[in-house]
């Protein structure tokens, strides 16, 4: 609870006890104003002068006016306890409303934790303690036990367990060794770390999740925008509303002008839009939240509601579906020794850092004589050009050997095939396997269960490769061999094809997936170790580089519209009931303020609950291909 709460809650609690005192006299005596007006004055003074400085700026149709033309309407007409008691649980839903929005911020400004306050840095033998800001690529820093990571980088030395829990909502610790990536914002749990920097701090993971919690705050759903514009028009109908029935009756029924400006008052309280004005965005506030406990960050609500609507979600395969991490299965050679055709491919993609060039290279084994390899060029889609000790190599798809009329015969083996053509002759073929991500079934079948109506998988791997992974995955429809242009216009397809009211997601880690996660209704990205240009296109990054979460974003997301959609229809619906109530003299300023007050306070607790979503789906356990074969 914050020092503002605290002073709060006493203020209350002074309210409360002196509240109390008015009525050990009479209520019609001076003593009982006195004490009331004092009262008054303590827990509401603040609200009366916001209402006249609006009033003075042109702004006087909000709450803190309808609260002070209520009670000071009380006091005129002598019900002193009524009036306080108007302002005093006014006062006192504020505070529950204040706190549960402090709850649901904390949820999210928590990652602001994550920030690194310094980087040891080895300077001429020494360590240095200096602002990560200041820290270039290349340089070495150490990491000691118990220390927060402060930049990406590579280990250089060292064996530990890091604390991912605030990157990825994953309590278990993950193991890292002398080669893997460390990401910015990890806790080193155990042993020290020496790390060579790959990131200059501003380009840092934390950095980018913490511009994504930011922006996150500043997108509203359509849903809010339509609370923001219904309360412009609501407040001030209410009060022409309550005017009406202060003045009507009495000059043209003859009716006591007292009794039914009592009834103005009590129209005016019931009506004050607090609680939609408030709990409809602490929904989407709260959503978020939960959703970024299980590392799922939404840039956005109207990228929260647009999740809810989900219809379609399309795959990228290799590093979304797939672990990305291929490796060669097979080589078959014609016309030239198995080692030789490894050799050509491995020195034709030397300057390629596509995955699969790396494993051709990691397959080959032996250090690349660069001197030998001239006139290199990545063709993008189809594979690699270059010159090998004189001899023009192609190493790609069936694409590649096609435009260069290199005379073939194709491979149907389950991988992606690199085939290989020296002086424009076939030489062979390399096929490389990737594995499924252990959590790829339970993903498509999670999505099923969330009445998903069609999952697409688009691929610039081979037919069979593709076509394997989706009758692995169980997926709905595949289309392979896939340029960029070609995945954003299956993509165009596939959103003239859904529904009107339906959304299409997709998800992809690429930097070639960048142009299509634009495209899409929702862009998912993994963002562990998804490309920089993926995480900036897309609407929602994974930190967990888990595709089992886009379930549970769905999920949470759905449950979050459904809360919001509850607190409309209750505010709403009991408000008008109350209103009519009051109206026709049937409800009192006492049975206005608990009505305000309450449905305020339910309506809130109600969208607190978004910070607590289910999301239990199964487990990675029941996922048949944790312990079998994955290999594709």
């Amino acid at each position: 609870m914050s020092k503002e709460q605290k002073k709060g809650l006493q203020r209350i609690a002074a309210g409360l006890l002196v509240f109390a005192c008015g009525f050990l006299v009479p209520e019609e005596s001076t003593a009982a104003f006195g004490i009331f007006l004092f009262c008054y004055v303590l827990v509401g003074w603040d609200i009366v002068w916001e209402a006249l400085k609006n009033l003075l700026h042109g702004r006087a149709l909000d709450e803190c006016f309808l609260m002070t033309l209520a009670t000071v309407g009380a006091f005129a007409l002598g019900a002193y306890s009524e009036g306080v008691a108007v302002m005093l649980f006014f006062r006192i839903g504020e505070w529950f409303e204040g706190y549960a929005v402090g709850k649901s911020r904390r949820s999210i400004t928590s990652l602001m934790d994550i920030r690194p306050d310094y980087a040891n840095v080895e300077r001429d033998g020494a360590l240095v303690q200096i602002s990560p800001a200041e820290v270039q690529i290349g340089d070495t820093i150490v990491v000691k036990s118990g220390e927060r990571v402060p930049l990406d980088g590579k280990v250089l030395q060292g064996h530990s367990l890091l604390d991912t829990s605030a990157l990825t909502g994953e309590s278990v610790p993950r193991e890292v060794r002398v080669g893997a990536e460390v990401l910015s914002g990890c806790i080193n749990k155990t042993g020290m770390l020496t790390v060579a920097t790959t990131r200059v701090f501003a380009d840092s993971t934390v950095e980018k999740i913490l511009a994504l919690v930011e922006q996150s705050q500043q997108k509203k759903a359509h849903i809010e925008n339509f609370i923001t514009r219904f309360a412009r028009y609501y407040t001030p109908l209410v009060v022409a509303g309550a005017v009406l029935l202060a003045v009507l009756p009495p000059v043209f029924m003859g009716q006591p002008f007292a009794t039914w400006f009592y009834r103005a008052l009590t129209f005016l309280v019931i009506s004050c839009p607090c609680a939609l004005v408030l709990s409809v965005p602490l929904s989407f506030f709260s959503g978020i939240g939960g959703a970024s406990r299980q590392g799922i960050l939404v840039k956005g609500s109207n990228y929260l509601e647009a999740l809810s609507k989900t219809e379609v979600v399309v795959f990228d395969k290799t590093g979304t579906l797939t672990q990305g991490e291929f490796a060669v299965r097979s080589i078959h050679a014609v016309g030239m020794a198995e080692r030789e055709i490894l050799r050509l491919a491995a020195h034709a993609e030397a300057y390629s850092n596509h995955p699969i060039a790396e494993s051709i290279r990691k397959a080959y084994g032996d250090a690349l004589d660069m001197e030998s390899v001239k006139d290199a060029e990545e063709l993008a889609g189809n594979g690699v050009c270059a010159v090998v000790d004189g001899k023009k190599i192609l190493a790609g798809n069936s694409r590649l050997m096609q435009n260069g009329k290199i005379t073939f015969e194709a491979l149907q083996e389950k991988g992606t095939v690199v085939y290989v053509a020296a002086d424009g002759q076939y030489a062979g073929a390399v096929v490389i396997r990737d594995e499924l991500k252990k959590d790829a079934v339970l993903a498509i079948r999670s999505l099923q269960e969330c009445g998903i109506k069609k999952t697409v998988m688009l691929t610039g791997d081979s037919d069979a490769a593709g076509r394997a992974a989706a009758r692995a995955l169980a997926i709905n429809e595949v289309y392979t061999e896939l340029l960029p242009a070609d995945k954003v216009e299956h993509v165009e397809r596939l959103l003239q094809e859904k529904s009107a009211k339906g959304m299409l997601a997709f998800v992809g880690d690429g930097i070639n997936d960048a142009p299509v996660l634009m495209r899409a209704d929702v862009g998912i990205a993994m963002g562990g170790l998804g490309s920089d240009a993926a995480i900036e296109a897309a609407d929602v990054v994974l930190m967990t580089d888990e595709p089992a979460k886009i379930a549970v974003a769905i999920r949470i997301a759905r449950q979050t519209m459904c809360i919001a959609r509850e607190n409309i229809v209750f505010a709403i619906g009991i408000k008008v009931m109350i209103m009519l109530l009051g109206a026709l003299g049937y409800a009192s300023l006492w049975a206005a303020v608990f009505a305000d007050v309450g449905v305020a306070f339910l309506a809130v607790l109600n969208a607190m609950r978004a910070m607590r979503i289910s999301t239990v789906s199964g487990s990675a356990a029941d996922n048949p291909l944790v312990s079998g074969e994955t290999a594709l």
